[in-house]
């Protein structure tokens, strides 16, 4: 189960974390992902991490500006944004994969989605 929340409107140039509740990963390590679509185009994975090793991954319209992290005593994955671009506005969701991701960012490896949560920028 996959539970989002931080999204909201916020400016131009301004930060916003998202948080993601996670339950049911196995301990070795998976895949977890933020990944946002706006209505009537794809879906973009934007960062990913491997929770065994910490490894991270980002795609590169936000590499340097985005951060993924965990906690793994909350079971918490955290996507902290900065120098948010209008770009940005879109649902970011939240997603886990079972097994071996060959590419982490592609949204298809991603089998357990969270409801989503929206980032506006204005």
């Amino acid at each position: 189960q996959l539970v989002e929340s931080g999204g909201g409107s916020v400016q131009a140039g301004g930060s916003v974390r998202l948080s993601c509740v996670t339950s049911g990963g196995t301990e070795d390590g998976f895949y977890v992902a933020w990944i946002r679509q706006v209505p009537g185009k794809g879906r973009e994975g934007v960062a990913s991490i491997y929770t065994g090793t910490d490894r991270t991954y980002y795609a590169d319209s936000v590499k340097g500006r985005f951060t993924i992290s965990q906690d793994n005593a909350k079971s918490t994955l955290y996507l902290q944004m900065d120098s948010l671009k209008l770009e940005g506005t879109s649902k970011y969701y939240c997603a886990a994969a079972d097994g071996v991701l060959l590419y982490p960012l592609w949204s298809s490896g991603y089998t357990y989605w969270g409801q989503g949560t929206q980032v506006t920028v204005s």
